[in-house]
């Protein structure tokens, strides 16, 4: 029997599905049907074990009438009649429109789980939260739900296809890339822009002066000197990683937020010898397949949202709550000093021609 697990969450949010969806594959007996948000979700599994199918909306505020994404995903919700569903949103505003969307799909409360029903214990990361409040069966399923024998991964786990590997090493070698290393840097976030242009620093926990991405990316420079550096963020950020690179002035430095889509970003990570990264999404990506990680964190904990490598591969995180709240607070020094001290990852890098 197939499960459904509805989310509307960012990039990280949506990744850190995977340990539940893993157990439930193994509890239902079918891989499960995911309903989530973009335009991430669908990349972000695509050739993953534990997902059949996913069907997303772009915009996870905007009204049922108006997204026929979201009628979309009440049709699913209609034509699955005996599959259980498992609601892992906790956003007030997303979990209503979500009860709304099942109310109109006439799916009952005994055929559900809401993680939001049990409140989240101190520190406790948010893949145990949803292991314990959304990894078992609702009411009218206990009898199909099948104990998993093996223990619950503790970290989510991504898949690539060769041709992922093919595209990124042809990305590669049009900016010169010739074999040698290869090191990523993820400075800003979904919040650094928005729709008029930058934040103010002093709105964005999570923000870190200019001055200090350069002075990182020299010391980084100073340890491998050879290697080539990709400053990695969406479109809307080009202007202020170019700025960046441009303060840096050093050889071997991509800015590659015009042209590094989900999947091409998933196999840099995996033939990295390390990112770092503030606390957002492309961090779990990086973890996620095994990079070597250094993350800075603002407001958040990484006791409960510390990116998880699934390969045992390093994270360190910086920053956090409860000793400091913002990113401004870590001083470059620190961070360079966790990047000398990374373990390393030698991976087998792919032939470059």
């Amino acid at each position: 029997m197939q499960s459904i697990v509805i989310r509307f969450g960012r990039l990280g949010d949506m990744l850190l599905l995977a340990p539940l969806m893993s157990r439930l594959h193994r509890g239902y007996g079918d891989p499960c049907v995911l309903l989530g948000t973009g335009p991430w979700s669908t990349d972000l599994y695509a050739v993953h074990p534990d997902v059949a199918r996913v069907v997303q909306v772009t915009a996870r505020h905007r009204p049922l009438a108006l997204s026929p994404q979201r009628w979309q995903m009440l049709q699913v919700l209609r034509a699955h009649r005996d599959a259980a569903v498992h609601v892992c949103e906790t956003e007030p505003r997303a979990l209503a429109k979500i009860r709304r969307m099942l109310v109109l799909a006439n799916v009952g409360p005994r055929r559900c789980v809401f993680v939001s029903d049990m409140p989240a214990l101190p520190d406790e990361h948010w893949v145990e939260r949803l292991l314990r409040c959304g990894g078992r069966p609702p009411p009218a399923y206990a009898d199909a739900w099948r104990s998993p024998m093996l223990p619950d991964d503790s970290a989510p786990r991504l898949y690539l296809r060769e041709n992922d590997r093919n595209v990124r090493d042809a990305w590669l070698r049009a900016r010169g890339w010739r074999g040698e290393p290869v090191w990523l840097v993820q400075p800003y976030n979904r919040r650094s822009i928005r729709w008029n242009g930058p934040r103010d620093a002093a709105d964005d926990d999570k923000a870190w002066p200019a001055r200090n991405w350069i002075a990182v990316l020299r010391a980084l420079r100073a340890d491998h000197a050879d290697a080539r550096i990709v400053l990695c963020g969406a479109p809307n950020e080009a202007p202020l990683l170019d700025a960046i690179a441009a303060g840096a002035r050093m050889d071997k430095l991509d800015v590659s937020a015009r042209g590094v889509p989900l999947r091409r970003l998933m196999a840099l990570c995996e033939m990295a010898a390390g990112m770092l990264s503030v606390d957002t999404g492309p961090a779990h990506v990086a973890a996620a397949i095994g990079c070597p990680l250094v993350v800075l964190f603002g407001a958040q904990s990484p006791r409960v949202w510390g990116p998880r490598s699934p390969t045992g591969s390093a994270v360190i995180a910086l920053g956090g709550l409860p000793q400091r709240s913002r990113v401004a607070e870590i001083a470059p020094e620190e961070v360079a000093a966790a990047l000398h001290d990374l373990p390393a990852r030698e991976p087998e890098l792919p032939h470059a021609a």
